[in-house]
């Protein structure tokens, strides 16, 4: 899921980079609008912190490997903040540990962050409002969000891949196939954390907020 330096276009990375930057000036915008960041701090760092060390779990998938990504957990959690997140977290793992490129931190950044703002949507427009058991209906569109943000991430993934030329159509297929597990398996992650949160601490979830 994080592509490296010298793969793509010229024109692919300048472009990642320009929406990064659009991007992060609207979600932080939003947040400082309502007055939100100060108080969303704790829990900002602790979600990032899981999505940067979430790389460094490996899933074996013969020939190789992948990772947990956790985009779509960090959208549900955090919002229209996840993006400003997800940019933390790669910058970070580029730099300390060379998982994806420095040039391409815009372009991976709309790959993983944008997905992460579809799932806080998705999860927003479903949860608290379909009537069930307390939890029961955070869990399932958490695990929706989850599951979501991976499969969004997958086909921006492909399309990011596919903008270099022909040469990588065979990558982009093997990536889309070896990441089918972790749909699922972040999708299970996902909704169980949610429905925890909606448990014993629904004020973490943005249900009641307006961003």
């Amino acid at each position: 899921m994080h592509i490296s330096d010298g793969v793509l276009p010229t024109s692919v990375v300048a472009a990642g980079w320009v929406i990064t930057l659009i991007l992060l000036a609207v979600t932080l915008g939003l947040s400082r609008k309502k007055g939100n960041i100060s108080e969303q701090v704790p829990k900002l760092s602790v979600i990032t912190g899981a999505f940067f060390v979430a790389s460094l779990v490996h899933i074996p998938v013969p020939p190789t490997s992948v990772h947990l990504i956790l985009n779509g957990l960090v959208g549900v959690v955090l919002g229209v903040l996840a993006f400003p997140s997800i940019f933390v977290g790669l910058t970070l793992q580029a730099i300390l540990f060379q998982h994806g490129g420095i040039t391409t931190i815009g372009i991976n950044t709309v790959n993983m962050g944008v997905p992460a703002l579809l799932a806080y949507a998705v999860f927003r427009a479903g949860a608290g409002k379909v009537k069930t058991n307390r939890g029961v209906s955070e869990s399932l569109f958490g695990a929706l969000a989850g599951g979501l943000a991976v499969i969004i991430n997958i086909v921006f993934l492909s399309i990011t891949l596919l903008s270099s030329g022909e040469a990588f159509t065979e990558v982009a297929k093997f990536a889309a196939l070896t990441h089918v597990p972790i749909i699922i398996i972040e999708a299970v992650i996902t909704g169980a954390v949610v429905s925890y949160l909606a448990k014993v601490k629904p004020e973490l979830l943005p249900l009641n907020t307006e961003v």
